[in-house]
């Protein structure tokens, strides 16, 4: 096992030598429940039992938005804030839990293990971060109905912060503990293996742990869970950049501002249920077909659901708001219903095309999948030329560095795209005014494009302008 230093193994033991040392100890034995003696998650798996789950995870999707347990000690009281409020929006949760912990039991026991604790003389407690309402039904299915339970209160969040191992003190005394032989696979409990008197930390084979709710599908899960994990890409690469540019071409022709902002919201969450199951496909192709695919880390290591079906019911659900929003009252919505499920078509069968072509002949169909990411909007809405032209400049500044990257063989470059984009719009913007009309192209529409571009590229401007120098004057 890795201690804080990440480099020693000294508890590190087979399950078959961990059983073979337990049916010799005869003193306390302190076993861990997750992932040891349940081959599961208790926390996941009762949050998973709530209903309906759509809904359930749509609010664990909004928690993790938010972030609350930042105000309550960090990441340790994150699972108290998750289990509260679901208890709290769906207080039938824990009927259903007590309903489902005998199926959960006999699916997930880890029965070598607790046949070899049946047969000890010794005393067993189960020591567990899990809460104790969600625990005690468990391992009393497990087959231990009179074991006592060393577990986080859920009234409080002083038991996550302070660990199992001062838990277990306060619960049993140090010198139980020190008399004790700990069995857990968790590395954070290696302050309870320093001080006891026969640890063992051994990963069982069958042991899971999987993300409650992951059977229901909601856009955006594999993006932010698989695909691109911990880079906030919902906020930063979709709302702040494409739904932003969405909002800046066509607000100022507008005549409902704020029922065209709802509407343009509805119409990106339509369009990125299908976009992102190019993603999907992506990942899926590359794993089979190419010899050295770019997939993250969590590629097969998290599931997340990825139906073929529900992302067309959500698309077709949130278009058909999206077209009802962006049209004036009255007005046929046929033809615009039409052209929006052909966007969403053209969309799909293009990325299973390109996830299906060579890496040199995908430079090419790049830019058609940007463009109808950053314009497919505007079959839906009217824009002038100034927010055609920042549309241009945007898939220019796309498509760029993914040249860069297919053409060099290396990793993806390090381009500075907010400043090669305002790059290009302001010399789209010149190359119009010049050759066609000046008054057409310097609108409000463009002065805020303009603007925008260049608070986004401030500080990769910023950096260029401080190292201008005049190489004569050296």
């Amino acid at each position: 096992m890795l201690d804080s230093n990440g480099n020693s193994r000294r508890y590190e033991v087979e399950p078959k030598a961990a059983l073979e040392a337990l049916s010799h100890h005869d003193g306390p034995l302190l076993l861990d429940l997750d992932e040891t003696a349940y081959l599961s998650n208790s926390t996941e798996d009762f949050l998973d039992s709530a209903s309906p789950g759509l809904a359930a995870l749509l609010l664990l999707r909004l928690l993790d938005a938010i972030r609350p347990w930042r105000w309550t000690g960090g990441e340790a009281t994150r699972d108290v804030w998750r289990v509260r409020l679901v208890s709290m929006f769906f207080p039938w949760t824990w009927i259903l839990w007590r309903r489902r912990v005998n199926s959960l039991a006999a699916q997930f026991a880890n029965q070598p293990l607790l046949d070899a604790v049946a047969r000890r003389t010794g005393p067993t407690l189960f020591v567990s971060v899990g809460f104790q309402p969600v625990v005690a039904p468990l391992i009393a299915a497990l087959g231990f109905p009179e074991a006592r339970i060393v577990a986080s209160r859920l009234n409080t969040t002083e038991d996550r912060l302070r660990g199992k191992f001062a838990k277990a003190l306060d619960a049993l005394g140090e010198e139980t503990v020190a008399k004790s032989m700990v069995l857990t696979d968790s590395l954070e409990d290696l302050p309870l293996l320093d001080r006891c008197a026969r640890p063992l930390w051994t990963v069982w084979e069958g042991a899971r742990y999987q993300r409650a709710l992951s059977r229901v599908y909601v856009p955006g899960q594999y993006l932010t869970q698989v695909k691109r994990p911990g880079q906030r890409y919902i906020l930063r690469g979709i709302f702040l950049e494409d739904f932003a540019l969405w909002v800046l071409c066509s607000i100022l022709l507008a005549s409902s501002p704020v029922t065209h902002v709802i509407g343009l919201l509805a119409l990106q969450i339509s369009f990125w249920a299908i976009y992102e199951g190019g993603y999907v496909d992506n990942d899926r192709v590359a794993h089979h077909h190419e010899k050295d695919p770019k997939l993250s880390d969590n590629f097969g290591a998290i599931k997340v659901a990825a139906p073929q079906v529900q992302p067309w019911v959500w698309a077709s659900t949130f278009g058909l708001a999206a077209v009802f929003l962006l049209n004036d009252p009255g007005k046929l919505l046929l033809r615009d219903v039409v052209a929006w499920t052909a966007v969403l078509l053209g969309t799909h069968f293009g990325f299973w095309l390109y996830n299906r072509l060579d890496k040199q002949s995908r430079i090419w169909f790049y830019p058609a999948l940007q463009l109808s990411r950053c314009a497919s909007f505007a079959v839906l809405v009217p824009i002038g030329l100034p927010a055609s032209l920042a549309l241009g400049a945007h898939v220019l500044a796309r498509w760029v560095p993914y040249y860069v990257y297919r053409t060099s063989g290396k990793d993806w470059p390090d381009v500075p795209f907010f400043l090669v984009r305002l790059l290009f719009y302001g010399l789209l913007l010149i190359i119009f005014a010049i050759t066609q009309n000046f008054a057409a192209v310097f609108t409000p529409t463009a002065l805020l494009l303009l603007l925008w571009s260049l608070f986004r590229a401030r500080k990769q401007l910023g950096q260029v302008l401080a190292g201008i120098h005049r190489i004569d004057r050296e």
